[in-house]
């Protein structure tokens, strides 16, 4: 079993910040973990809510302006809502949920701030939404073309990570109208997706969720790091932070393995939102830039990832021509492929894959 220790710690973008943990408290938290015993092959599967990639169509009615309002993410109560929803595999209905706003920069900066939905269990037994808990829903910032192309976006990062591991969330898209209670008028109507919330990840995986920050490159399981840095190196990403638990959950395998999950993919340059910037401290000019922020591995673990990215290349490249895929402009599929051009483009050049992704590891010894 590995060891959470104090490991080196960089928080790039909205910064979170770190709570040291001693070596000795690290190592007691990690053998009294409890870690659910495998369920077997089919464990990683997902909910049934996630296995139909067909948008369902709802409103969220809730009292907008108090929602705005409610700036601490620490302290903001339960918001009272109902969703009103139709679709294929979800006939017709509306359920009664809570909302809760979170994040950093989008609470701060967005017409329509960032939630948290919860589910009553009872009130959706038999619907589609049930087995849901906490998910969170990824709505677009303002009431634009753009930023709802950036949701749709960030929706198909999400997608891409799927495709190289079951170790990351399932996301279902929503069409979605927002009804401000509050003024009885509907506010817009646009794209937004709901994300598996952590728990419910970490139980298909037969893993145990963990919240203890330090993690350092020695307490990783090797491939999934490399995996993990790989593909924030894809997309474009250097808003994360392992040490920090910052847009990165750690999930703790049963047989005391830790691996990284990556969330949030707003920042990176695979998107490009015209709000997102970059660390000062990473001397970067654009988000459009690539840097890797993967730790240390040993070497023979790089080879491994780039046989997998290279396995998924046209199947990743063929979730921009789906039917979800074809929601999105054709200049920003053309943009986002010839990005995923030049990620391949280096990842299969021995010299460059050694100079911009292995050499620059974080944690050398």
């Amino acid at each position: 079993m590995r060891r959470i220790i104090i490991g080196l710690s960089f928080s790039i973008g909205a910064a979170t910040s770190l709570i040291a943990q001693t070596p000795a408290k690290a190592e007691k938290s990690a053998k009294t973990a409890k870690v659910p015993k495998p369920k077997g092959p089919d464990s990683a599967e997902v909910s049934k809510f996630f296995r139909s990639e067909t948008p369902i169509v709802a409103t969220l009615t809730t009292n907008v302006g108090r929602l705005r309002g409610d700036k601490n993410p620490a302290t903001a109560p339960w918001r009272p809502a109902t969703l009103a929803y139709t679709g294929p595999d979800t006939a017709h209905g509306v359920v009664p949920v809570r909302l809760k706003t979170r994040g950093i920069w989008r609470l701060k900066n967005c017409q329509f701030p960032p939630v948290r939905l919860n589910f009553t269990g009872e009130a959706v037994k038999h619907t589609a939404f049930h087995g849901l808990d906490q998910p969170k829903l990824v709505n677009h910032c303002r009431d634009e073309d753009a930023y709802e192309q950036y949701v749709l976006q960030e929706f198909q990062l999400y997608r891409v990570y799927r495709l190289l591991t079951p170790a990351s969330h399932a996301v279902r898209l929503l069409k979605l109208s927002y009804a401000d209670s509050g003024k009885d008028k509907v506010m817009a109507t646009r794209y937004a997706f709901i994300e598996e919330a952590p728990g419910e990840l970490a139980a298909r995986m037969s893993a145990k969720q963990t919240k203890l920050k330090g993690a350092g490159p020695d307490d990783l399981d090797p491939f999934n790091s490399a995996l993990f840095g790989v593909f924030q190196y894809m997309i474009g990403n250097t808003d994360f932070s392992v040490s920090g638990l910052h847009n990165v959950e750690l999930i703790q395998m049963a047989n005391g393995d830790y691996w990284p999950i990556a969330y949030d993919f707003d920042f990176s340059g695979a998107v490009n939102t015209r709000y997102a910037t970059v660390d000062p401290q990473l001397h970067m000019s654009s988000v459009r830039n690539r840097m890797y922020r993967g730790y240390c591995v040993p070497k023979e673990s790089y080879p491994k990832v780039f046989e997998l990215f290279n396995a998924k290349k046209d199947s990743i490249y063929a979730l921009y021509k789906d039917p979800l895929g074809k929601l999105l402009r054709p200049d920003v599929v053309d943009e986002t492929l010839k990005y995923f051009d030049d990620f391949y483009r280096t990842i299969n050049n021995p010299r460059s894959a050694k100079s911009e992704i292995i050499d620059a590891c974080i944690g050398k010894r």
